[in-house]
């Protein structure tokens, strides 16, 4: 019997050699800091062991879990923002959510993520964290791209570190929220930069991806109508950037799976960012 080899898999082969994986994704927990436009996380427990105990001893617990789709670590599907009435690609968006559910744009209509992902670390280009209501710009960008030598090509996943990532375990929750102070983040023309580029999806290390301006909260997004509108670049929000920042990991494979929610705006997440050992 003539036993045929198989072909090589490369990516097979450098699992095999070993990836570190760096958690992208913020721990759920009740109380967290959110945007107060979306329901808030809650986890319940309905049974606890011995509420119901099997003949052979045996016990179970189960959890009731509510959260809205935009609270901690997730994903903006294009059916998140419409601008004067109409989604991404010119649809209706009054009809397009009838029934409740976008069929078209809803978060089921992304697919897994296994893409080249960059960092672009601001606060290293800055020579500290971001200030509150600090606007990236499109030189900062430039500047995070030269520094590090990780040109942004289409097809990417790019992260934009602030460093307001370091607020979200306040014990005061406003603060991370930022609504009275503001919020780093690029705008329009930092949007505009990444749609140029044409990468795949953004994120940032905050609620709302861009700047907010200090007392105006989510009163005006218009980098959210640049991207998910104009240009369908999905948006990734509240996502842990420090570590990836202090061990200067630039350049990774990033890996990241949205709940297959139909027809919803938008879902929880748990990017990955991976690296080869060695």
């Amino acid at each position: 019997m003539t036993i045929t080899a198989r072909p090589a898999d490369r990516l097979l082969d450098a699992v095999r050699g070993g990836a570190q994986i760096y958690d992208l994704g913020r721990l759920l927990t009740i109380g967290m800091p959110q945007s107060p436009n979306h329901p808030p996380f809650w986890l319940s427990m309905p049974r606890r062991h011995g509420d119901m105990v099997r003949a052979d001893g045996g016990s179970a617990a189960n959890d009731l879990l509510v959260m809205g789709t935009h609270v901690g670590t997730h994903v903006d599907a294009l059916a998140h923002v419409s601008h004067e009435g109409r989604l991404h690609g010119g649809a209706d968006a009054a009809q397009a959510q009838a029934g409740g559910r976008f069929t078209e744009l809803g978060v089921h209509t992304i697919e897994p993520m296994l893409r080249r992902g960059v960092l672009l670390d601001i606060p290293a280009v800055l020579g500290e964290p971001c200030p509150a209501g600090y606007e990236i710009t499109p030189a900062d960008l430039d500047t995070a791209v030269t520094r590090q030598d990780t040109p942004v090509e289409p097809g990417d996943v790019v992260l934009i570190r602030s460093g307001w990532g370091r607020h979200f375990d306040h014990e005061d929750r406003s603060v991370y929220v930022g609504r009275d102070s503001g919020v780093p983040g690029i705008s329009t023309a930092g949007a505009e930069w990444l749609a140029q580029r044409r990468v795949h999806a953004a994120g940032a290390d905050t609620i709302a991806f861009e700047c907010l301006r200090p007392g105006q909260g989510h009163a005006s997004l218009p980098a959210h109508r640049v991207l998910l509108v104009e240009h369908g670049i999905y948006l990734i929000e509240a996502m842990a950037l420090e570590e990836l920042a202090r061990d200067a990991v630039h350049e990774f494979t990033f890996v990241m799976i949205p709940l297959p929610l139909f027809g919803a705006t938008g879902s929880p997440v748990r990017p990955l960012a991976v690296v080869g050992r060695g």
